[in-house]
């Protein structure tokens, strides 16, 4: 009975960090009809294309055309459409998952890439809330 009560504890406690990890990412912008081409390939060609692209991208991801970012890493998808919170490019540029390898981009990175604003941040949500288009 020790066990299960202390599991249950556990599980509450993840729960809990789960939904205050959330809380704390920048929202959504408010903008209407965000889409790869006119709103989000700028972001990324300046914070994320000159590492992921070419011949030899990091992760095997290719962030230069909206077709490389949909299909993701070598791990898998990095978007997932409808859901901004739960997509794991969401929680590597917010610097939110447990791996500080997959922070995006990285903090000391040799190109001197700035983490991005909250307000790109915001305009990268809405367009995977808006169905990643």
């Amino acid at each position: 009975m020790n066990q299960t009560k202390l599991l249950l504890a556990a599980l509450a406690a993840v729960a809990t960090l789960t939904l205050a990890a959330r809380a704390d990412l920048p929202p959504a912008s408010t903008k209407t009809g965000v889409t790869y081409a006119t709103d989000i390939a700028p972001i990324f060609k300046a914070s994320c294309v000159k590492c992921h692209s070419g011949d030899h991208p990091k992760a095997r991801l290719h962030m230069d055309t909206l077709a490389g970012v949909l299909k993701g890493t070598k791990e898998g998808s990095i978007v997932k459409a409808g859901d901004s919170a739960n997509s794991f490019i969401v929680k590597c540029i917010t610097h939110t998952t447990e791996e500080q390898d997959s922070w995006m981009p990285p903090l000391h990175n040799k190109a001197g890439i700035k983490t991005l604003t909250a307000d790109e941040i915001g305009l990268i949500r809405a367009w995977i809330d808006q169905g990643a288009k």
